[in-house]
This record gives C-alpha cells, structure tokens and sequence, in this order.
C-alpha cells in the first residue's frame, strides 16, 4: 500500500514537514490548507518541491461548511471553491477534501445537501477533480459516514465520493457494516488515527488527542481492512491532530508516523506480511548503567549492599559486570552523561531476527565499537535515547555469547547473596514528547503489548505511566512522562530496575546487614495502611522496621522497598510479586515519589516513621 501523511500531522514550516515525510519514507502527503497559506512558497513551488523528494499530493483539504446553505451562499461557496480549483492545478492535486458543514447556515436536509455536493462535483469534475465528502464527528446534521454516504449515493455523481476517516467513526462508535454496502469506486480516500479512550467532547478530542495507529485503543486492523475488503485501493494516509506531536521534532514524528502503519499493514495481513515477525523473548541478559565520577562510589556501594558482587570485567571497554545468582547488571565508566540507565539487553530465542525486525521497523541502528574477537551484538536506540541490544547469553559454545568479552576478576572474598533472583521490570522516564512514540517502539519492535496508562499524583505534578510487557510477563518496562512537560522538573525523570526475590523480608534484613539505607517511608503511610487493611500486628511492624510497602491485591500481598537515588537519577526497588498479579504498587507511587522529594538533598530534613534521617 501507499503510505501518506498529511502536513497537519508534522511540526515546523511546510517545506520541513515536506522534507520529513520523504525522508521517512512516505510516497505522499495531504496538504493541509493553513499549512499552505502560511508558507512563502507559491502552490507551484510547493509542487515542484514534492516532485524533488519524491512525493505524490494526494489531497488538498480541508474545504469547510458548503453544502445545506441558501442559495446565495451557496454562489459564494462555488466560488470560492473555483478559486481553490486553481491552487489545485498548481499543487497538482486531483482529490479534494469537503467536510460536512458546520456552518449555523446550513439546513438538515439531505436532498439539499446531495443537490448542492452534485453542482460542487460538476464544477471539480470540469477541472478533472473529484470531491471527497466527509462527515465530520462534528457535523451541524451530518456527523455519521453512513449517513454522509446516503447523501453521496443520493447525488450520484462521478466526481463525488467518500472520505472515510477513522477518527470521526470509530469515536462515535458507529457500526462498520455499512462499510461492507459501499461501492468501492466511490471510496476516494482514506485517513487515519487512533485516539486514548476520553470522555469528552468529541471536538477537543479529534483536536488534541489522536496518534498515530497502535498508539490509542481504536480497533484500527478491522476498520482498515474492511475499507480495503470493500476494494478501496489508494493510499493509508494518517491525518493526526496531537499538541504533542506538533512540537516535537518532524523527522522523529514522521519515522513513528511511518512505522505505525507498519504495524498496521502487519495486523492488517497477517501471515501474509513481509514483516520479519518478532522474536520470542526470554527476560533481561543484562541492563547497563552509566557511572560518572560523582556516582561510581554511591552505585557499587549499592550494588553491594543489594547482594551483588563484582564478578568480571571488559577486555576493551571500562565496563564491569556485576551478578547475583542470574541477574547481572554492567557498570559502564564511559557511558555519559553519568548516573542512569544507559541500555537493555534482552535475551532472544533469535537475536538476528530481532535485529532484522528492528530495522525494518526503522529503529535507528547504533554504531558499536569492538575489539578483536569480541561479540558483535546488534543495537538499536530506542526514542528517549536508551540502547537495547538483542543476545542471546546461554550457548553451546561460550565464545558466542557476550560474556566471552569480559574477563574474571580476582576474588576478594565470598559475597553472600539477599535472595535477588531476577530482574522484575525496568522504568524508563521519556521526554515529554516521546511518550506515544516509545509504547509503540516497544510494541512494534520488541513485540510488547501495551497495557492501560495511568496517572499518578506526584508532589511535583501528574505523572501519566503505561507498562509493555511480554506475553510470559519475562520483560516488563514501564514508561513514565510528566503529564504537564517539564513543569514537574528533574524528579520526574528518574529511573529505576525493580528486583525480584522470594521473601522480602529476609531480602530487606539481610542487605540492611550489609548497609543498605532504603528509602524512609513515613509512619502516616503505615497509620493508613493499618486503618485500611486491620493488617495483623507483626506484620504491621515488619513493614516499618523495614520501610517496605504493601498493595494488597486479589492475587495476595505485593510488597517492595526503594533504595535512594543515585545521583539524583537512578534508583533501585526489590519486589515481592504474587502469582498472578500483574500490577507495579501504582497506589505506592505517590508515597515514594514524596519520600523521594523529601530525602533529596537540597530539601529540608523531614521526620520520617517517628525518627530523624
């Protein structure tokens, strides 16, 4: 299929959405009209620079509020559409776009409307142009594509035809079976975006909250490939209004804009699709954290303290590797700017198969140094900058795996282990405006699946944070933005490896023994906790000589502790996960994202579970 987007969808002056569109791959654009009466270059110019990169205009849109109208505004309307006739010629652009009246003028009556939308299609088609009506969720009386395709039938006009948009119907959630009555010659166009599930007007909604396909809840596979059953055969254009999106850079947005409709086509085709198909996942082969000068001591200290020891070291790089039972974490001196989760390695049943899906999928391929004989381990980098690496660490002959490029370091005396036996999920805070694009990075390129977002109330501002997960639950990450951009500050930008264990009450006792300081949960949280769940009262103790939290869920108890932040950028929590529970203590956030604040050092001393830190 022809992939299109329309300049709407994109930030910047026209000439740059242009010029990411082609670069991203697409064949084709929809000129939105604001984006062409602001830019300094004439139709024609715009046209001739289309031609440059390789871009078809598919679509001129929009015309607004013609049809339904007195007579006498319906003159003007004509005539001002013969003017847009002629910037038309100069873009080179056949289809035009007329959306159902808005207008306070215009009567609900379809004869009317049909009569009205036949003159406008003589007048296009005496210019070789065709109209594509749409009904707008909006619409004054037409609001439903049903109903705008008796009124489209009613004319009967070669010229006119239907635009079908995915927003408009799928918002109103209105039935797809007419889908499957409608002539396939007079399907003309078809634009889409997929939208979080709001209760809202449906207006704001279209104007500020549509995304890409695969990034909201609209089931777009079936409207698609029921157009596409019907016999539609022109292009998947993506018409997305997003207030994110138009500040985000244009050639990032228009990369994710062209992988989600490959995504799309792969859900769409099935079996049929040339997509190299994602790779079984197995969990985590290692997570990598940059270590500056400021944060090396505080981050092996940790490490120390949570049962880990320094086990190896790199041939080439200033990388170390610490392990504890299977669970090893890489120290890397070289990685900027310092403290943080620098890369993912996921364990793969196909490395290769990852790597060939990730390109195809237009993940950005990172250069890796390496010295002789070392592993050649492919990378990509995720949208807030994070490198995940695909590997496979077990192999029947050890020079194969990773692991062959470190080497062992000399004991310095046994290193007893807390009970740490995996690595439960990983967080990741996101820039502000790549939120939506990374749950589909992950999703499309690791083969995730997204589940619900959520909001949390930190001190410092909302935060939204929405988990992908594997279908076996062994690579679990969870993406976390401030709702409001920065205004939240540096905060929320943490993040954090969550460690799994069997007993966290042993766990906590024994890394405490080893000097683990975690984070101070205050005696209200405990208070209420009591008051909630009459929780028995050793229980209740342990938590507080501990500083654990509990959620208590249908599937039992789930319980962690945090350790303090490093450099005031990373951190570390240790859960206690029931079977069947799929949840990450959202209700807990609140309280550790406060604790956070209170513990950091440019704030005042706070009195925490009745002592003074």
């Amino acid at each position: 299929m022809r992939h299109c987007i329309a300049t709407v969808c994109l930030s910047g002056p026209l000439e740059d959405k242009l010029a990411a569109a082609a670069g991203a791959g697409f064949g084709g654009v929809e000129i939105f009209e604001p984006d062409l009466i602001g830019s300094p270059l004439s139709p024609a110019a715009v046209a001739a620079r289309a031609r440059e990169l390789g871009l078809e205009i598919a679509l001129y849109q929009p015309f607004r509020d013609f049809e339904a109208v007195p007579e006498e505004r319906l003159r003007r309307n004509l005539r001002r559409a013969e003017a847009k006739f002629e910037v038309m010629h100069e873009l080179d652009v056949s289809t035009m776009l007329v959306c159902s009246s808005v207008d306070p003028e215009a009567v609900d009556d379809d004869a009317l409307a049909s009569e009205q939308l036949a003159r406008l299609a003589d007048a296009a088609e005496r210019h070789g142009f065709r109209i594509a009506y749409e009904a707008l969720a909006w619409g004054r009386h037409v609001n439903e594509y049903d109903h705008a395709w008796r009124i489209v039938q009613a004319a009967d006009h070669p010229a006119l035809g239907l635009c079908l948009d995915s927003f408009h119907v799928l918002s109103r959630r209105t039935s797809l079976s007419t889908i499957d009555a409608i002539d396939a010659e007079k399907l003309f166009f078809l634009q889409l975006a997929d939208a979080p599930r709001l209760g809202m007007d449906v207006l704001q909604w279209s104007r500020h909250y549509r995304c890409f396909p695969g990034q909201g809840v609209f089931p777009l596979a079936d409207f698609t490939r029921r157009v596409l059953d019907r016999g539609y055969s022109g292009p998947l254009s993506l018409e997305v209004f997003n207030d994110v999106f138009r500040q985000a850079d244009p050639d990032r947005m228009a990369t994710d804009a062209r992988r989600s409709l490959l995504v799309l086509e792969e859900e769409i085709d099935g079996l049929r699709s040339s997509m190299p198909p994602a790779a079984r996942l197995l969990g985590y082969a290692f997570v990598e954290l940059g270590v500056g000068p400021a944060s090396a001591a505080d981050t092996q200290g940790q490490l120390h303290a949570l049962g880990f020891a320094q086990v190896a070291a790199h041939r080439s790089k200033p990388v170390a590797l610490w392990q504890q039972n299977d669970v090893r974490l890489l120290l890397n001196a070289g990685a900027a700017p310092g403290a943080g989760i620098a890369a993912i390695a996921v364990e793969s049943a196909d490395p290769g198969a990852c790597a060939r899906r990730a390109q195809a999928l237009l993940a950005p391929v990172l250069d890796r140094s390496r010295g002789p004989g070392e592993a050649d381990l492919a990378a990509v980098g995720a949208p807030d900058g994070t490198s995940v690496f695909f590997c496979t660490t077990a192999s029947r002959w050890p020079s194969d795996t990773w692991l062959s490029d470190f080497e062992p370091v000399l004991a310095t005396g046994g290193v007893k282990p807390t009970g740490i036996r995996g690595i439960d999920h990983i967080a990741l805070a996101q820039p502000f405006d790549a939120f939506d694009e990374a749950a589909l990075f992950y999703r499309s390129v690791l083969g995730l699946s997204p589940l619900d977002s959520v909001e949390l109330a930190a001190p410092a501002g909302l935060v939204r944070s929405r988990a992908v997960v594997n279908d076996t639950g062994e690579v679990r990450l969870v993406l976390n933005v401030p709702l409001l951009g920065d205004s939240a500050g540096e905060q929320l930008r943490l993040q954090h490896i969550a460690l799994s264990c069997e007993d966290i009450f042993a766990t906590a006792r024994a890394m405490q023994a080893r000097g683990l300081r975690p984070l101070a949960v205050p005696a209200n949280y405990y208070d209420d906790l009591e008051a909630r769940h009459a929780l028995d009262p050793s229980l209740s103790a342990s938590l507080r000589e501990l500083d654990l939290l509990l959620e208590r869920t249908d599937c039992g108890d789930f319980l962690h502790l945090y350790t303090a932040t490093i450099d005031g950028r990373v951190f570390f929590e240790v859960v206690q996960r029931p079977p069947g529970y799929t949840g990450y203590g959202a209700a807990n956030a609140p309280v550790r994202m406060a604790a956070q604040r209170a513990a950091a050092p440019d704030r005042p001393l706070a009195a925490t579970n009745g002592r003074r830190e």
